[in-house]
């Protein structure tokens, strides 16, 4: 049996500029996806992806080595409970043949599963970590696999096969990618919120590539930001540059901060991370913080050193 493990992703600055190659600061966490490959007798690919909690939410089986498609079974509240998800699996698996035309190409049947560690819907990278340990197990290029099949910046990619923060740099298929020491004095005084949805990234990266403009200077402001990320020695400071961040983001996007449209109340500063509207916030505060987003309706408000490896 061969097993493949990718870590999950938070991108700490440079949300959508990231596209445009804007150096950002991404994050691996603690959580991530599996991928484990047995070969079986029938000459067939058995599909199996699970939840974090063990239960299947997609299975579906395909002819080898003609790689199509036989049979298909998912949760019925799945994308809309169609054959979508089968027919992007399907499509993956095709690039992954175009890019490696052994790839699945023989009577040689499969059995593969993939178990997530984190609850799919918090968008900590099921679709990064699934093409980053398929690259793994048919040794092609990650990056160029994903720019054929989600397409996206590759940040999450660069987090999936590192273990510590990282300076990221788009660069087509072959990005820069720089390990760094990001261990803040005060990490006891940050928290991450899940907001009770998880955010359609495309829809976000559309809105931002309608609205951009020319963006040479906010460019090159959030690539400055990420270091200031890094060189940060106080809280008062941290929460400085978060609220920067957003303020040129938001300029950017023409939405409001998360700080104005939910928290206007909040005693400490918050971060959208990813495409707005969604996923996780990063907040700065103290004891009380999960209490004040759990009185909000948000009950997922985790420690920083809980989530982050």
């Amino acid at each position: 049996m061969k097993e493949f493990y990718s870590n999950g992703k938070l991108l700490l600055t440079g949300e959508y500029f990231v596209l445009d190659g804007a150096t950002s600061l991404a994050v691996p966490t603690t959580c991530g996806q599996d991928l484990t490959i047995q070969k079986i007798k029938e000459p067939q690919l058995i599909w199996k992806s699970f939840t974090n909690e063990g239960s299947c939410w997609l299975e579906v089986v395909f002819d080898l080595p003609k790689l199509r498609l036989f049979s298909a079974d998912f949760e019925a509240d799945e994308d809309g409970g169609n054959d979508t998800l089968a027919e992007n699996l399907l499509k993956i698996l095709k690039e992954v043949r175009n890019l490696n035309p052994d790839f699945l190409n023989s009577n040689q049947g499969f059995l593969v599963e993939t178990h997530l560690t984190f609850p799919k819907n918090w968008g900590l990278g099921t679709s990064s970590t699934l093409i980053n340990n398929l690259a793994n197990w048919v040794r092609v290029n990650p990056y160029i696999l994903l720019e054929n099949t989600f397409g996206g910046s590759g940040y999450d990619l660069a987090c999936a096969a590192h273990n510590s923060p990282i300076l990221y740099t788009r660069n087509g298929t072959h990005p820069i990618v720089e390990k760094v020491d990001f261990n803040p004095s005060f990490k006891e005084q940050l928290y991450f919120v899940y907001l009770n949805k998880k955010q359609n990234s495309r829809e976000g990266i559309q809105r931002f590539k309608e609205l951009k403009g020319s963006l040479t200077s906010e460019i090159k402001d959030v690539s400055e930001l990420a270091t200031a990320f890094l060189k940060c020695t106080s809280l008062v400071d941290f929460e400085k540059i978060l609220k920067q961040h957003e303020q040129i983001v938001s300029k950017t996007i023409q939405l409001k901060t998360v700080q104005e449209h939910y928290f206007s109340d909040y005693f400490g500063q918050t971060k959208s991370l990813g495409a707005w509207g969604g996923d996780f916030i990063l907040a700065t505060g103290n004891k009380d913080t999960p209490n004040y987003f759990n009185n909000k309706g948000f009950q997922t408000v985790i420690r920083y050193q809980d989530l982050i490896l």
